[in-house]
């Protein structure tokens, strides 16, 4: 990509956005755009030769701080927007190409997009937005996708996929540079289609600007991100969250949400078409009806779709109500798209979300053993009415709570299990900075709240065996808070912890 390039995509973009006086520099400093851009970055760290740094503002600092730095490290071209300072340093480095934007987070997204060669736009998108079940339903789209024979990646909380390929993230959706460079990864190892989660924080902060998805999905809103450093509001988080669906060609979404309407306001004022879902609601495009959930040979959920072509059963090896709603916006998608309903029954029977009510395959076991995720109190309650709907005899927990965290969690966590948990098996979660013996306490503080049995085993490892010598045919162990991570995080250091890995252990002692 060549620099000349990038002033061109600035002055399109922003036409009425880029202030003159950037305008004027580039015109002023035409012999520095003949050159090459080599990379993108957003942090002064990464700066390499011929990179373009964009300074953004942040939560915890701000990127124009790190311009003289940037520049140090080689850096051909910096986009700003704080005026006071385009103007100190475009006079103080001479032979620096400047922009100056009205936001430099939409520019980093389209800069980054056209360094990748725009490989969004030549795989298929679809994007999940809500507030629960984005992570389980796109596990199931991409196995529904793949079953159909495309090849898909998956980008959200646990991390980017695509057949061999794993990436580890630190958010749902990634910076709009690292997102690019992931679909130009994955189009270059052969994918097709692309699920993600789109949080309300990467809408709100451009993450997936200029983008556009084939079909934009709903799950469901309820308070949430809301405080300091993220949503002012509900009413701003329902707003972020609706934007995605101004950025898709088709629509699906969860008629039962009470803030339907207001999605569904959103899509008609765009001319985007619709496709709907539900449990509760009966004029829906999809209907789910008559749920089962037993046990045979591992937690299994039945339901039938109803629809204006027929009744169709399906069979989900993902446990709970909610995995209801997951599957069947899952199958919405799939034939939204023009899936054969076979294709998608026989995907779903086998689908598996990792870390999330994640059973452990092990013969030996005498009684279902289930990762979730589950890290606060309203994910935890979630889990354990999930697993109420099998009527296990006992329900016996191995649940933590991490360190540097809000105490409160810890609370409503000791709450909720000695709550719900015939037996809580409380441990170590990732305990970071602070002694574990104070976290424990803080958790017994909420236990104390109910007439709970608990233990206290501090090693996690031993924990998880204690749980298992326990249980019995026709219980159920849940191992809670850890899901898709494989690693313990105590005092700065990370150790290699799979939970999976554990209770096989268990069996070769």
């Amino acid at each position: 990509m060549k620099l000349q390039s990038l002033c061109e995509i600035l002055t399109e973009e922003f036409a009425e956005k880029v202030l003159s006086e950037s305008a004027n520099a580039t015109t002023m400093k035409c012999d520095l755009v003949s050159g090459d851009i080599s990379g993108v970055a957003f942090d002064s760290r990464e700066v390499k030769e011929g990179y373009v740094f964009v300074a953004i503002t942040g939560i915890k600092t701000d990127g124009h701080l790190y311009i003289p730095k940037a520049v140090e490290l080689g850096a051909s071209a910096i986009i700003c927007e704080n005026a006071e300072l385009y103007r100190l340093y475009k006079e103080q480095y001479k032979d620096v190409l400047f922009f100056l934007v009205k936001n430099a987070r939409r520019a980093l997204a389209i800069v980054s997009k056209c360094f990748y060669e725009n490989a969004c736009d030549k795989l298929t998108i679809i994007g999940i937005t809500g507030t629960k079940g984005k992570t389980s339903t796109s596990f199931m789209i991409s196995k529904i996708l793949e079953k159909a024979g495309m090849r898909c990646g998956i980008i959200g909380t646990t991390g980017a996929y695509f057949e061999d390929f794993y990436l580890e993230m630190n958010h749902s959706t990634p910076e709009s540079r690292d997102l690019h460079a992931l679909f130009a990864k994955m189009l270059s190892l052969g994918a097709t289609h692309i699920v993600m989660e789109v949080s309300s924080q990467a809408l709100m902060m451009y993450r997936v600007y200029g983008i556009e998805f084939e079909i934009g999905i709903f799950t469901n809103i309820s308070p949430d991100h809301i405080g300091e450093g993220e949503h002012s509001d509900f009413n701003d988080y329902l707003y972020c969250k609706s934007k995605l669906f101004t950025m898709c060609k088709k629509a699906v979404i969860n008629a039962d949400s009470d803030k339907v309407q207001y999605i569904l306001d959103v899509c008609n004022v765009n001319d985007v078409p619709v496709t709907t879902y539900g449990c509760e609601n009966k004029d829906v495009t999809y209907r789910a009806k008559g749920e089962k959930f037993y046990i045979d040979g591992g937690m299994k959920t039945h339901f039938e779709i109803v629809s204006e072509s027929g009744l169709y059963p399906i069979e989900v090896s993902v446990p709970g109500k909610f995995s209801v709603f997951n599957a069947l916006c899952a199958a919405s998608c799939a034939m939204t798209l023009g899936i054969d309903i076979e294709c998608i029954t026989k995907a779903l029977t086998n689908v598996k979300v990792i870390g999330r009510i994640e059973p452990v395959e092990n013969p030996n076991l005498k009684a279902p053993v289930i990762i979730d995720y589950a890290h606060n109190a309203m994910s935890l309650e979630s889990l354990f009415t999930a697993v109420k709907a099998y009527n296990p005899k006992r329900i016996i927990c191995v649940f933590g709570c991490g360190g540097n965290r809000s105490k409160l969690r810890r609370y409503e966590m000791g709450e909720i299990s000695g709550k719900y948990a015939d037996l809580s098996i409380i441990t170590a979660d990732n305990s970071r900075f602070e002694e574990l013996d104070d976290i424990i306490s803080d958790i017994l503080i909420g236990m104390g709240k109910t007439d709970g049995k608990y233990e206290i085993v501090k090693d996690r490892r031993d924990a998880i065996y204690r749980a298992i010598d326990l249980a019995e045919e026709g219980d159920i162990v849940l191992l809670a808070g850890k899901g898709q991570e494989t690693y313990l995080d105590v005092k700065g250091i990370k150790t290699h912890f799979d939970e999976r890995e554990v209770v096989n252990s268990y069996f070769k002692r």
